[in-house]
Formats: structure tokens, C-alpha cells, sequence
């Protein structure tokens, strides 16, 4: 086997979680950072309680507006449109396209 192929394996890794707990594993990194821990998940804990770190929410609910704002401009903007042609049924259409010939 080649020698120097594999990483560097540390026995005592820093885990740090965003609620301040701390522990050590094995791994190939020295320090980890993880937003949620065994001390602060609800499966462990029994609370429902929600956490948010980065503000995935906040970012999704934001999205949510601009596409809703995008839709509503998009369906004035046909409306608008519409009015400019005139909307015209088919039969309208037919008839018209008749009396030209």
C-alpha cells in the first residue's frame, strides 16, 4: 500500500454546537461546527421547539413575496395585453377573417 495516502486522523476533534455545547471525537478534521447537537435537537430533548439559525425562514418567506409579487406583474401585464388586442372569442375571430375575403 502507498504510503501518505491517507489524511491526518485526530483522536481528540472539537465539536462546538451553536447552543455552546462541546464534546471530542475522532476525525479527520480538528474542530467541527454544527448548529444543532444531541443537547439542543427535539427528538433528544422532548421540546417542540424550533430553531432557526441562519435564517432559512426568513430567506424562504422572502422568496415566497417575490414570487407572488412576480405572478401578480405577470398576470396585470396579460391583462393589459389583453385589453391592447381586444380579447376576441374564436367565433369572433372566424367571422371576422370571413369578412375579409
Amino acid at each position: 500500500m502507498k504510503k501518505n495516502t491517507h489524511p491526518k486522523y485526530y483522536n481528540d476533534a472539537q465539536v462546538t454546537c451553536a447552543c455552546g455545547n462541546t464534546f471530542t471525537i475522532g476525525s479527520t478534521q480538528k474542530t467541527f461546527s454544527i448548529d444543532v447537537c444531541s443537547k439542543c435537537h427535539p427528538f433528544f430533548t422532548g421540546e417542540m421547539r424550533f430553531a432557526d439559525s441562519k435564517g432559512n425562514i426568513d430567506r424562504f418567506l422572502k422568496k415566497q413575496k417575490v414570487a407572488a409579487a412576480h405572478k401578480q406583474s405577470q398576470k396585470k401585464k396579460k391583462e393589459k395585453k389583453q385589453k391592447q388586442q381586444g380579447h376576441k372569442s374564436l367565433k369572433d375571430m372566424l367571422t371576422v377573417t370571413k369578412l375579409d375575403k
